[in-house]
């Protein structure tokens, strides 16, 4: 894979931490604003990036450049996903994949038009932890009841308060807890469960954006709760409960760092898979043997659950009359 990159945020820096350990990533160029420059070029003596671009036309002219990593705010996803597209290269998409469905439904007509992987980076789908529970869920009887508290008190949030909107609270921009953080309780749960049945979405409100919300999921028989605050904090956990054990997840539902799991009536157990310290390890693995290998059908199952995902999305934003962008 020959990886340009497009965005110089925290995120990037995070990738860094562990992208070396993929040697078959070939970091070819980074991409991003004339403010950006500086940070680029530390990132590039850093970790030997080929080449800096601030102009998108001329990155994606680049015949050495093959797959594109979007890492930029959420708003930009789809336009920057298009242009890639339509020049033939892959595309890895930071969550979420686009604002809207319509979005997601046209990228995803390229990419298949031009034979090409599309496809998003959201970690909880391939470590080795949340495959373990997907296999164990049986073990747990009928299920009942899954909740998710993903709350994190946003160190923006003060800012917002006093008048300040960052993207992490602009409506315009595509920010908000559902879009931020319960977006990766949503992941864990359609991972799990697939499509429910009913979507409803419980949202406090300032200026138009959700700075908490408590997202509501009913699969019939299974009752799902889906909380993701940014305006307060509480203990990050998810729990499963069936009717002959339960699976609980400390930690958030990005990183899913160990579980516990408690048959009926006996001890719990902890248990660990993961196969590397850096939660987004296993996905990017994944990804270039996916690239290497052009392979449409695990990319097509990927699209299908990402749009399951956009669907609960929409559906609660809706429910919560919230519009974005």
């Amino acid at each position: 894979m020959k990886l340009a990159i497009f965005g110089a945020g925290m995120i990037v820096h995070d990738f860094m931490t562990f992208v070396h350990e993929l040697p078959e990533i070939e970091l070819t160029a980074i991409l991003g604003t004339e403010l950006d420059l500086p940070g680029m070029a530390s990132l590039q003596e850093a970790h030997g990036i080929k080449k800096i671009y601030t102009d998108l036309t001329e990155c994606l002219a680049d015949d050495e450049i093959d797959t594109v990593y979007i890492a930029l705010p959420n708003h930009l996803h789809y336009t920057f996903a298009k242009a890639a597209l339509l020049q033939g290269k892959h595309v890895i998409c930071e969550k979420p994949f686009t604002l809207k469905k319509s979005e997601l439904l046209e990228l995803a007509a390229i990419a298949k038009e031009k034979q090409v992987i599309l496809i998003e980076a959201i970690t909880n789908q391939y470590l080795a932890n949340y495959k373990a529970i997907q296999e164990q869920l049986t073990s747990l009887g009928a299920l009942k009841l899954i909740e998710c508290n993903y709350s994190q008190y946003s160190s923006r949030y003060d800012l917002f308060k006093e008048g300040t909107v960052l993207p992490a609270f602009n409506p315009k921009m595509g920010g908000g807890a559902l879009m931020d953080i319960n977006i990766y309780n949503i992941h864990f749960v359609i991972g799990l469960l697939g499509a429910p049945k009913e979507v409803r979405y419980f949202a406090n409100i300032e200026r138009g954006i959700d700075t908490s919300g408590v997202l509501i999921l009913d699969y019939e028989e299974t009752k799902v709760v889906c909380i993701g605050a940014k305006d307060s904090t509480a203990t990050i956990r998810s729990t499963i409960q069936g009717t002959k054990g339960s699976i609980i997840v400390n930690g958030p539902t990005n990183v899913l760092d160990s579980y516990a799991y408690e048959a009926l009536k006996t001890p719990a157990v902890i248990l660990d898979h993961k196969v590397n310290q850096h939660r987004m390890y296993e996905e990017f693995k994944k990804f270039q043997q996916v690239i290497a290998e052009n392979d449409q059908a695990f990319a097509e199952d990927r699209m299908a659950h990402s749009q399951r995902v956009m669907d609960v999305v929409e559906a609660a934003l809706a429910d919560a009359q919230i519009t974005l962008g």
